[in-house]
């Protein structure tokens, strides 16, 4: 009850339980579909303690015991400094249950509130498959008596643009938002993904030049016009956990039919490292769940100006391929425009890539390769590079053409 022997916790415990009618600042309930914990910041703002803890072992405990997701409605100003390193301690602990969870192969999406701050946002919150938010929600590690300034970094909104939050979500928008989120998590089933249909030209260009042309043509279909024909419904997951969020990057969750498909898909734009890690959360997400994956891949290349460079370009195109060669769901690759170079070949599968008749894949770029060849003829390039989707058929780089039998 008082581990420090702090003077007063125990009425502050009484006022707490006597205003909210609940022995502690978390509770629990299992419901159809997941195991919901709930904090209360009326109690003591919401803060953990040792009681606190306990509780949401036992949460976690009957979410696994029962094979059921688990879902987090945090609203916390974190540790209670009246039980000292004892509550910080329980950090460690929600850090192992999160863990263990996440070895049992089931979901835990977490909902950040007003306030969401310290170590629960650092552990239980950041530390979800899925994080939501409210809208103006405050977010951030250090809460707003020890932080130096207002800004808007410790808000939900400034958290989703940090790479942070998946989505901010409006409250009445919140239960079915949730309930999406958790049945396409939990429909993996480790079949391939089918081939999507070609949007655009159907026939096939007569030169490497023609094909360079139409894949960068204004008119050719982009990811999104994939994407909304592909899935019947689909859920954004945003951000690379790690400070970036790349808009030329959209990933999530889908359903098609009965069936729930992760997909990571370029938009056309050169792929930034918060787009490439982004990518590498989605794979590696899409693993633990069993989810079969969709990447549609259209970059010129990846970005490589000095701002790409600082945050790391080159490790974070091998960690993307990395989570490809190690996958244990199966990837589905379709190149939908330009695919230019090592940041094109970092997001499709090795075995299973597909090419729309209004694409190409290449080493590089026709121009750059002139430059580096010095050489002036950059269509007689463009042709030298056999970039065509019949070229790269030929010689057997795709599997085949979308549209054909082959894409299957």
């Amino acid at each position: 009850m008082n581990p420090l022997g702090w003077p007063g916790y125990e009425a502050q415990l009484a006022r707490a339980r006597e205003r909210t009618g609940g022995p502690e600042s978390v509770s629990w309930r299992r419901e159809q579909h997941a195991v919901v914990l709930s904090f209360d910041f009326r109690f003591l703002g919401g803060s953990v303690g040792t009681a606190t803890g306990a509780l949401v072992e036992e949460a976690f405990g009957q979410a696994r015991a029962a094979g059921l997701p688990l879902v987090s409605l945090i609203a916390t100003g974190g540790s209670r400094m009246q039980e000292g390193m004892l509550s910080l301690r329980q950090l460690q602990r929600v850090a192992r249950l999160c863990a263990a969870h996440r070895a049992a192969g089931l979901p835990h999406v977490a909902v950040l509130r007003d306030p969401t701050t310290g170590g629960v946002w650092a552990s239980l919150g950041a530390g979800a498959d899925v994080v939501l938010a409210l809208p103006g929600a405050q977010v951030g590690f250090a809460g707003s008596r020890v932080r130096p300034v207002d800004d808007p970094a410790y808000t939900a909104e400034g958290q989703f643009a940090a790479g942070a939050v998946d989505a901010v979500v409006p409250p009445d928008e919140l239960d079915a938002v949730l309930a999406r989120v958790l049945d396409l998590l939990t429909r993996g089933d480790a079949v391939p993904a089918e081939v999507p249909r070609p949007l655009g030209a159907t026939d096939l260009p007569a030169t490497g030049w023609d094909a360079v042309l139409r894949a960068r043509s204004p008119r050719r279909p982009r990811a999104a016009a994939y994407l909304d024909d592909y899935f019947d419904e689909r859920v954004a997951l945003s951000g690379d956990r790690a400070g970036g969020v790349d808009p030329g990057m959209l990933c999530g969750l889908g359903r098609r039919g009965g069936r729930a498909i992760a997909y990571a898909a370029q938009t056309g734009s050169a792929t930034t490292p918060a787009g490439f890690r982004t990518a590498t959360r989605l794979i590696r997400l899409a693993e633990r769940f069993a989810l079969p994956v969709l990447t549609l891949v259209d970059t010129p290349g990846a970005a490589n100006d000095p701002a790409a460079e600082r945050a790391g370009v080159g490790s974070a195109i091998a960690g993307l391929f990395a989570a490809v060669a190690e996958a244990r769901v199966p990837i589905t690759t379709l190149v939908i425009g330009e695919g230019g170079s090592g940041g094109a070949l970092a997001l499709s599968a090795p075995e299973h890539t597909w090419i729309a008749p209004d694409a190409y894949f290449s080493v590089i770029a026709p121009e750059p390769a002139a430059a580096i060849l010095k050489r002036d003829d950059v269509r007689a390039l463009a042709e030298d590079l056999k970039l065509r989707p019949q070229d790269l058929v030929e010689l057997g780089v795709v599997r085949g053409i979308a549209g054909d039998s082959s894409a299957r």
